[in-house]
């Protein structure tokens, strides 16, 4: 997963939007328990995912979850580092828990996730209503963790871990929608970026048993779900082996095996890198109609040099050639997003110009954007000086927005006029006369609800667009 990803991104956010920092709060998990547990995940989809497996630890421990803060015994912040913002967000959280605190002395503060990895020990002195820190590889010890707590200690687990899965954990699915959901492949990255934290917060690159994640699949199936997004730091470098080695199953290879599950199971993944996309798993998804065709191939910046500094360990051309590759194979209707970075060290004008060009190549479906802020401890913190001045970061960042708004529009429109597969996910967020769901590329679609409901294929025809939403007819 590249280090600016909200992989939140299937909702289909306007670029302007795609700035915030994602949140999802635990529901309602009414089985009798004694005590109960209330979860607010920060930033990306593999936070929503470890909170799943983070509800079904505590539930074998007596929690039940709950959507109200103020009737919690145990609350959890998991949370997200990749930017300064998405830390800070945390914090003012914190200061406004102390509220439900005060009020109820007795209930437990945890942090977990990358920010409780990043800053370890020092969030129990700088939050004092922290009660307990716990990185994303320490879950199994939370039952330990909040005995302690409940013992009058403070408590601290953040050692990573090199096989670390969670791969016989069974997620309790939190704000599910009971149609799509997460599957988590493998943990870690070993990709370097050097603007990036993940691989100091999640540690090295571990996949996942082949067999456990395919029944994962078989499990939601059989539980009704109609969409799966396989999950992973950077999904391309996929690779398990059998114990014996007798077995080996690369990311085309488990992408076949998941689509092989059921036919009408929607598969989706998240996020490529570029260095590691191969034409294989293309073909691979051109040879199933249910995987779907969309991938998020973030570029971070279209300048060769720039990249250099970022260490993505691919240049300008390569990027070209994946992305001809994707057309190529794919066709020209294959959603493409990315991940664009304003203001890089020492970035030029004529190198942010190079992000323009290719932003005019690729033509991306929408985009994540950010202008350039340090993070402590990453190799361009300790290594690069953070030199270009933040009004030309903020205004590089606005004309990036601005050709992705363009560019969004003149993509959406060119499928006005078509017909258009959704798996419906709901209401549409303005009426519960109107249904909302996503086509093959990932584009979020609005029709008028006539007979159909959540979980149903329903083929649409669109006949008009924004920048951000498809709007559409339902067809028989």
């Amino acid at each position: 997963m590249d280090p600016i990803v909200d992989l939140d991104f299937i909702d289909n956010r306007t670029p302007e939007q795609a700035a915030a920092c994602d949140t999802k709060v635990t529901e309602e998990t009414n089985t009798g328990k004694s005590r109960k547990l209330y979860i607010e995940s920060y930033g990306c989809a593999m936070n929503f995912s470890d909170s799943e497996i983070v509800s079904s630890i505590m539930f074998d421990q007596g929690f039940d979850t709950t959507s109200e803060i103020e009737q919690a015994d145990l609350v959890f912040l998991n949370t997200c580092s990749i930017r300064e913002k998405a830390e800070q967000t945390v914090r003012n959280r914190l200061g406004q828990i102390n509220y439900y605190k005060k009020k109820k002395p007795e209930m437990m503060i945890g942090i977990l996730g990358c920010m409780a990895e990043r800053l370890k020990k020092s969030l129990l002195e700088e939050e004092k209503i922290v009660d307990l820190v716990v990185g994303p590889d320490a879950y199994r010890d939370l039952p330990n963790l909040v005995n302690n707590v409940d013992s009058g200690q403070k408590a601290v687990n953040v050692l990573l871990s090199r096989e670390e899965t969670y791969a016989d954990i069974n997620p309790i699915r939190l704000n599910s929608n009971g149609v799509s959901a997460f599957i988590s492949i493998m943990r870690g990255c070993d990709n370097m970026c050097s603007f990036c934290v993940v691989p100091f917060t999640r540690g090295r690159e571990r996949s996942r048993d082949a067999y456990s994640i395919v029944r994962e699949a078989e499990a939601l199936v059989a539980q009704g779900y109609k969409e799966v997004t396989l999950l992973g730091q950077n999904v391309d470098s996929y690779k398990w082996a059998s114990e014996d080695g007798a077995e080996t199953v690369n990311f085309a290879q488990l992408l076949e095996k998941v689509a092989l599950v059921a036919p009408n199971l929607r598969v989706r993944f998240s996020t490529s890198h570029p260095k590691d996309i191969t034409d294989e798993v293309l073909h691979t998804m051109k040879k199933y109609d249910n995987i779907c065709k969309y991938i998020h191939l973030p570029a971070q910046s279209g300048n060769s040099r720039v990249l250099e500094l970022m260490n993505r360990t691919y240049d300008r051309a390569w990027y070209i050639n994946r992305v001809d590759a994707i057309r190529n194979i794919l066709g020209e209707d294959c959603g493409i997003s990315s991940d664009m970075i304003a203001g890089f060290c020492s970035e030029t004008e004529e190198e942010h110009q190079d992000t323009l060009s290719l932003m005019d190549y690729v033509q991306y479906d929408y985009s994540y954007m950010f202008f350039y802020s340090e993070r402590p401890g990453t190799l361009a913190a300790r290594k690069l000086e953070d030199d270009v001045p933040l009004e030309v970061k903020k205004r590089r960042l606005a004309e990036i927005i601005e050709k992705q708004r363009e560019t969004s529009l003149a993509r959406n429109q060119r499928d006005v006029g078509k017909v258009h597969k959704v798996l419906v996910e709901g209401f549409s967020k303005k009426s519960e006369e109107q249904l909302s769901g996503r086509n093959d590329q990932n584009k979020v679609v609005i029709f008028d609800k006539k007979h159909y409901k959540k979980g149903d294929y329903v083929n649409v025809f669109v006949h008009d667009c924004s920048v951000g939403t498809l709007f559409g007819e339902a067809v028989d």
